[in-house]
């Protein structure tokens, strides 16, 4: 298996780095200081095709495979992992479970301006009691004639404030466990529908996460997103190619680190020399590059079996698994090799690590996707 990329990988390689480089390095850091969110920049990703970019183009999407979403997401992460999450969430959570198992009706409604980028999407399955534990929904939504009335919170919402349609799992038949829960769209500004105050957060600042809460919350049944209890089911198969998303993040974060931290070691000094030739610097910078390409060949991985129509579950839980390690990894290693300029603001490395930490956290933790991959092996 080879990862050879081809032309038109290529140029979405090229696109993404040079918008990256326009658009989101010069405000990245005051967007990240000042809790902004990227309604321009966002807006001009969406034009370039990167915000449904594994849609076909019939539903407005970039028609590309998942490897160039991979490469995408990679290049926007390296640079900004706020905007890299926003692009994530609306790619593989919402675009791609509305793709693969919304009516006709919905795609045309929901998918064709979500791929387009003219409207925003989020995902809504957690929970104040239901985080790792996804199976312990307390939204209900209850049938009454040709509609639901929808009740509950949700927390940790990306995109929560500035999304358009949410993607949201409720209870539909309570005793039936896992089995009775079902997935909603539901549009901002429906009656009864409002979200809390943004979340203060460590890093991915530029991105805001809220919780959402339901009261009576009207729902057409036409919005219902397969049958009655296909809700958890579509939330675990959707969070699959989630987890591909956050380890493409993951792994910009961690090249970032590590180009930020040859820069530096090429041009600061000590012992009148530059610290590049010094052994440990060298051994650092070494580990780092083979940790990251090993994360990069998992992420492709699972993406090329992904496109294949291949079991991918368990790489996608190994990509991101290790990947986001080596995130944390590589911008503490980043900061280590800058000194005390890591540790201050005016370079970037203080921010990777910041943003870093999260991908362990969400769309699964660390220690679920050990739970996932352990099944698998389990499993036979």
């Amino acid at each position: 298996m080879t990862f050879e990329l081809n032309e038109t990988h290529k140029m979405i390689q090229e696109t993404a780095r040079q918008f990256a480089h326009d658009e989101l390095a010069a405000s990245a850091d005051e967007r990240d200081e000042k809790e902004l969110f990227p309604h321009e920049q966002i807006k001009k990703l969406g034009e370039l095709g990167f915000m449904g970019m594994m849609v076909p183009e019939q539903y407005g999407g970039a028609g590309l495979d998942t490897l160039s979403y991979v490469i995408a997401m990679e290049e926007i992460s390296k640079v900004d992992a706020s905007v890299g999450v926003i692009m994530s969430v609306n790619n593989s959570l919402v675009c791609h479970g509305l793709y693969k198992w919304g009516s006709d009706e919905q795609k045309q409604k929901y998918l064709v301006t979500l791929a387009s980028g003219k409207k925003l999407g989020a995902f809504a399955l957690s929970e104040p009691e239901a985080g790792s534990d996804a199976t312990n929904q307390h939204t209900v939504a209850v049938k009454n004639g040709d509609h639901y009335i929808l009740n509950g919170i949700k927390n940790w919402i990306t995109n929560g404030i500035n999304a358009d349609y949410f993607l949201v799992m409720a209870q539909t038949d309570p005793s039936k466990g896992h089995k009775g829960i079902s997935t909603f769209i539901v549009e901002k500004g429906m009656q009864g529908f409002s979200h809390g105050k943004k979340e203060r957060k460590l890093g991915i600042r530029s991105s805001d996460t809220v919780s959402l809460t339901f009261e009576s919350v009207k729902i057409p049944e036409a919005n219902r997103i397969g049958e009655e209890g296909f809700g958890f089911k579509f939330a675990m198969m959707t969070l699959e190619g989630g987890r591909i998303g956050i380890a493409s993040q993951a792994l910009g974060i961690a090249q970032g680190s590590l180009d930020a931290a040859v820069k530096y070691s090429k041009e600061r000094k000590a012992f009148g020399k530059p610290i590049a030739d010094l052994q440990a610097i060298q051994f650092k910078l070494a580990d780092m590059a083979t940790e990251i390409e090993a994360a990069r060949m998992l992420t492709y991985q699972a993406a090329a079996l992904k496109d294949e129509g291949k079991q991918f579950g368990k790489q996608a839980a190994m990509a991101k698994l290790y990947t986001s390690k080596t995130a944390v990894k590589a911008a503490l290693e980043a900061i280590q090799i800058h000194g005390g300029y890591g540790y201050v603001r005016e370079y970037n490395v203080e921010r990777y690590l910041r943003d870093a930490k999260i991908t362990e956290i969400y769309e699964g933790t660390s220690e679920i996707q050990r739970m996932v991959i352990s099944r698998d092996l389990l499993k036979n």
